[in-house]
């Protein structure tokens, strides 16, 4: 392992703290974080421990041993536990952690990148599929505007060999994504947002209909829907540069392939090849550990689309293939991305009062709802991008990696 510079440490803690945690806005004095790392990152997670007790707040901290595969409590139990208890849910516990707490932060850091490889995929989705109930935990609060999350990332040798980067390699892409060499790089990334809302903005302006998205490896069209607005990470990833919304599912037809690998159950999934019909997915191939995705699509309602999104060039420093959904869907590159996310919808997109939506009206509108799954799948290749417009015009929004949208 490398020792991250002291002073990096500390800009990238006060990033979390006071920009990304609580929407952009950072904690306020008496909030309470949640904050979920590995041994592996303890300098960051330190620094991050630090900088809420600087801003006045309070902390509850998720601190676990590295996951690596000859000393893996979870891969112990898959391997020899039975069902029940891989899928042990402790309600009252997580209950009480999300009525406790006002941010979660969680830093991703892999020290074993392959922990459970060799493991069946259906007793992976078992154990993943044990947390929906927490999830749908943070959902409710979320919408009630109570909570906030965030995620950030702590490269290891192992996440760095998988990407073919050295160790210094990927740290500088972590050091350039989060702007860490800026003197005030929490003030950056409020210039960066602001830039980020200002595309958003006109394309809520546009009033969309629908989208064609078209390559050589992609013809899918995509149905926005009523009442969506776009949305950008607003401090709910760092690094964030994407804009996205949660389409109405049933409007999701055509092919797509994605050039970029995923990972699903600790499994990398390469080659991801979708094709759509009326909103679900009929054909999905790949060609590494096809077995994980046919497992993941199989979850009830993972074979609809939940996100969709593109992000611009010119904002992502990012520039390499990272091994982990958090890079590589903000990734710039020659082209900027565009991924879809199998599964969950945000409900914050909707343009109304989420806490005055039924379970049946998100369902009329066309928002997927699956708390098991919400996979990212990632495509940098070059693909235009045309919209539908609600008076029946046509209007090509993204184009070479960019937004083409014109002065407001």
């Amino acid at each position: 392992m490398i020792k991250l510079d002291d002073n990096l440490l500390k800009k990238y803690a006060q990033v979390m703290v006071r920009y990304a945690l609580n929407n952009g806005e950072g904690i306020n004095k008496g909030d309470t974080v949640f904050l979920v790392g590995q041994e592996c990152s303890k300098d960051l997670f330190m620094a991050i421990a630090k900088a809420v007790y600087a801003a006045g707040g309070n902390l509850l901290t998720h601190y676990q041993p590295n996951n690596i595969r000859e000393n893996s409590l979870a891969r112990f139990l898959l391997e020899n536990g039975s069902d029940e208890q891989i899928s042990f849910f402790a309600k009252p516990y997580w209950q009480g952690i999300v009525d406790a707490t006002d941010h979660i932060l969680f830093i991703i850091a892999e020290p074993d990148i392959h922990v459970f490889e060799g493991l069946p995929s259906s007793k992976i989705s078992m154990m993943n599929s044990a947390r929906a109930p927490y999830m749908q935990m943070r959902e409710q609060k979320e919408q009630a505007g109570k909570l906030s999350w965030s995620l950030c990332l702590y490269g290891t040798p192992s996440m760095a060999e998988e990407a073919g980067l050295t160790l210094e390699q990927y740290w500088e892409q972590i050091i350039e994504a989060c702007y860490l060499r800026e003197d005030d790089p929490v003030a950056k990334w409020k210039q960066v947002q602001q830039e980020i809302e200002d595309i958003k903005d006109k394309l809520d302006a546009l009033a969309i209909e629908k989208l064609h998205i078209n390559g050589e490896d992609v013809d899918l069209y995509v149905q926005i829907g009523k009442n969506r607005k776009w949305l950008s990470g607003g401090g709910k990833n760092i690094p964030s540069f994407e804009i996205f919304t949660s389409p109405d599912w049933r409007g999701t037809n055509g092919f797509i392939r994605f050039n970029q690998p995923l990972y699903y159950s600790g499994k990398r999934i390469s080659g991801v090849s979708l094709r759509f019909e009326n909103g679900v997915v009929v054909a999905s191939s790949a060609t590494e550990n096809e077995d994980a995705l046919k497992e993941m699509v199989a979850q009830e309602n993972a074979d609809k689309v939940g996100e969709f999104s593109l992000t611009d060039k010119r904002h992502s420093r990012i520039t390499h293939f990272m091994a982990t959904t958090l890079y590589d869907e903000n990734m710039g590159g020659a082209f900027g991305n565009t991924h879809i996310a199998l599964g969950n919808a945000y409900k914050d997109t909707f343009t109304g009062d989420m806490a005055t939506i039924t379970e049946a009206q998100w369902a009329e509108m066309g928002y997927n709802s699956c708390p098991k799954v919400h996979t990212d799948i990632i495509s940098t290749s070059n693909r235009t991008v045309t919209a539908t417009l609600s008076d029946g015009s046509e209007k090509v929004i993204y184009k070479d990696g960019e937004f083409v949208l014109g002065e407001s």
